[in-house]
């Protein structure tokens, strides 16, 4: 699916919403808190009810209004709910900013948290 502007000047502009996808994930990683984007393991989609949660960002389209999902995995000792309002803050702000496109909302789902060991593993 994607995003078609036609009344661009000189012809039309589309957008695919992979790329609406791939602006999401890199605003979500710029939060503080967030160690990566992911998908939801099954665990977690089985608690949320959710089997089609199968990608790290998800992009759903209604009459040119971008609902987006994104899951994340925050670093131990950061505050859940601050690292979550600041990804739905900085997604929504970049993709309107990038591609014009107006986001409804943006949901945010914890499917973990990293542990000091894994955090100290990566640096290296």
């Amino acid at each position: 699916m994607e995003v078609e502007n036609t009344d661009f000047v000189g012809g039309s502009l589309r957008i695919s919403t992979a790329v609406l996808a791939r602006i999401a994930k890199l605003a979500a990683l710029e939060a503080m808190g967030v160690q990566q984007v992911r998908s939801a393991t099954p665990e977690v989609k089985a608690l949320l009810g959710r089997n089609g949660f199968a990608r790290s960002v998800a992009v759903s389209m209604q009459e040119g209004v971008a609902e987006i999902t994104v899951g994340i995995v925050v670093l131990y000792g950061h505050k859940i709910p601050a690292v979550c309002s600041k990804v739905q803050e900085n997604v929504k702000n970049a993709v309107q900013n990038m591609a014009g496109v107006t986001v409804s909302k943006v949901n945010v789902v914890v499917v973990g948290v990293s542990s000091p060991a894994e955090e100290t593993a990566e640096d290296k």
